[in-house]
């Protein structure tokens, strides 16, 4: 048996945020956000919901996707960088609201390749019987963290969480490959000092994701025994357009081959991989004995890529 995705799920907040609405609140323009970065619009979560609360939404999609109950999940991995409060984690306020008395649980902080660490570390667990179902969570409300007045972060982010149900499924499908990456020594491009904003040097952060994201895409396929030709869809972190085009050119695959949350909703952090993959299963993009491929980079700098074959 091997380690695949049983069910997913996602939740956005009501609130939409245009760039036309931005344009009002900081020196920008509806046509820059577009052409440099592909987002149109974020949504935002209102100051009565936090990541907890929407992490939790994401959960029960994915559950009844999944057709488990809270009660035979055994570990759950939220990861964020916007937890509600620096302890109790996330994954356990959210242990309580599900019911999910048999669950351990804990949060993953890799910034926006939190969830593709949240499945790697599951696919662990699972494969050594430790666990029989694990649930693992992207969450983020980086309205929080995110100054307002500073023209060049706050149009890329939005608040939103995707969830997935991790358990075994048929030989042949699941994950067949993954990598994950880090180099600390870039961390000082994107980074948040404790009680500030999120800051980012976007010019550097720019030049590590157009090299490692495709790099990552291309190495996972690789390693999976597979042919760029072989790949039906791609689900990158969403962050920049131009960034997720030139992965997608790596491998050769058409525009409607790849998941484009990022037109609606931003860059939503950890939760950017799961809501996309969420919504491309839901829309019938992906369908069984597909083979998908998910990657991200974010602050750290981390990066982690997962090749595989859909269905259970």
């Amino acid at each position: 048996m091997s380690v695949g995705v049983l069910g997913t799920g996602h939740y956005v907040p009501t609130k939409v945020l245009t760039n036309k609405e931005l344009e009002e609140i900081v020196e920008t323009n509806d046509e820059w956000i577009r052409t440099r970065t592909g987002i149109e619009e974020r949504r935002i979560a209102s100051d009565d919901m936090d990541t907890a609360d929407m992490a939790y939404f994401a959960a029960v999609d994915a559950l009844k996707e999944a057709n488990i109950e809270p009660e035979e999940i055994g570990l759950i991995l939220v990861a964020t960088v916007t937890p509600n409060k620096p302890f109790p984690s996330v994954a356990c306020m959210l242990q309580d609201r599900l019911g999910a008395k048999n669950a351990a649980a804990m949060d993953v902080s890799a910034a926006c390749s939190g969830f593709m660490y949240g499945m790697i570390t599951a696919k662990q667990f699972i494969e050594t019987d430790a666990y029989k179902y694990v649930l693992v969570i992207g969450a983020e409300k980086l309205s929080k963290i995110t100054d307002w007045t500073d023209r060049n972060t706050c149009v890329l982010f939005g608040d939103g969480a995707g969830a997935a149900v991790l358990g075994k499924v048929a030989e042949g499908k699941g994950i067949l490959s993954f990598e994950l990456g880090a180099n600390g020594a870039g961390g000082e491009h994107l980074y948040q000092n404790a009680g500030s904003y999120l800051v980012q040097n976007g010019r550097e952060v720019f030049k590590f994701a157009v090299r490692q994201m495709p790099d990552s895409v291309v190495n996972v396929v690789e390693k999976a025994g597979l042919a760029k030709e072989d790949v039906d869809f791609l689900v990158p972190h969403q962050a920049n357009m131009r960034i997720m085009n030139i992965a997608r050119e790596r491998l050769g695959i058409a525009e409607d081959k790849m998941a484009q949350s990022i037109k609606k909703y931003g860059n939503t952090s950890a939760a950017s991989i799961p809501i996309a993959l969420s919504e491309e299963v839901k829309n019938g993009k992906i369908n069984d004995n597909d083979i998908v491929v998910l990657v991200g980079f974010g602050g750290g700098l981390t990066w982690g890529a997962v090749a595989l074959r859909w269905g259970r």
